[in-house]
């Protein structure tokens, strides 16, 4: 994190020197990205559930993932989270908040109807880890910082073309113009990349610590094997919070990948064989 900082500066910087200013074109885009990011620290969980299409879990009707929130919680020692459900057939979960004591979890109806008992507690338990770990902060901050170089990439590239540049860029160093060109291409593919590879660390971690809160491994394996191998796609996914779920909502992207590099190099999600192997292995 304390690198992607320093990647977001450095590229401000030569972006600004670029256009002719320097130093004060980074603090000012780093003022509007920490702008950005405390107005979604407090509001992330809510944009989430509203995009997902997520509706509040009636306890009635939705018991056994009530008990199964509230149970896990009780054993993690966290506080026990807001409980939501997808009207979706699709398999699949998530977890949101800020914090352990401003959560959300939600599961679609096509996990409740389609999992066990002990695979429901396995995706439950990597949804709370999640929490327990702050995953979804430190997703919310990577995809803020992430968004706020997308940004500046497009502010410097429509500078170039639809404003011309002014007596003092002309005048400023011609390498950093070069320079800010190839950084405007490159820095959003490459944090996009640093995005996803966070990603994919933190789903490997939530499997371990979902697994020693069940202490039952095969629960959680299970759930991944159905999961990926139903072709169901959500309706409601959207791309900027598909890195939330247990398992991509895309399913066209979540064919048998483990040998392609490339595919996974751009993945928000490790390969399934490689999880359930894992899991297998413990």
């Amino acid at each position: 994190m304390i690198l992607f900082v320093v990647f977001f500066l450095t590229v401000s910087y030569v972006l600004g020197r670029a256009l002719g200013y320097g130093l004060s074109f980074a603090g000012i885009m780093l003022i509007i990205s920490g702008l950005i990011s405390f107005i979604s620290y407090y509001n992330s969980d809510k944009i989430v559930l509203s995009m997902s299409g997520a509706k509040p879990a009636d306890k009635k009707n939705y018991r056994e993932l009530y008990t199964t929130v509230e149970n896990l919680s009780i054993a993690s020692g966290l506080p026990i989270p807001r409980v939501y459900v997808i009207e979706d057939s699709s398999p699949n979960a998530f977890a949101t908040g800020r914090d352990p004591k401003h959560a959300a979890v939600a599961a679609t109806t096509g996990l409740l109807a389609k999992l066990k008992d002990a695979e429901l507690e396995g995706v439950i338990a990597h949804e709370l880890s999640h929490v327990k770990n702050y995953d979804t902060r430190l997703m919310g901050v990577v995809a803020i910082l992430v968004g706020s170089i997308a940004i500046l990439a497009d502010v410097f590239m429509r500078s170039l073309w639809f404003s011309g540049r002014g007596n003092d860029r002309r005048s400023g160093n011609q390498i950093f113009l070069i320079i800010g060109i190839i950084a405007a291409i490159v820095a959003p593919i490459a944090a996009v990349l640093i995005q996803l590879a966070v990603s994919r660390r933190r789903e490997y971690l939530a499997d371990a610590d979902g697994v020693l809160l069940t202490r039952y491994p095969d629960g959680l394996a299970d759930a991944l094997a159905k999961i990926a191998a139903d072709r169901t796609p959500l309706k409601h996914a959207h791309t900027g919070a598909a890195h939330l779920y247990i398992e991509n909502p895309f399913k066209s992207d979540t064919k048998t990948t483990r040998g392609n590099w490339l595919t996974n190099l751009f993945s928000t999600h490790p390969p399934v064989e490689d999880r359930v192997r894992i899991l297998r292995a413990m």
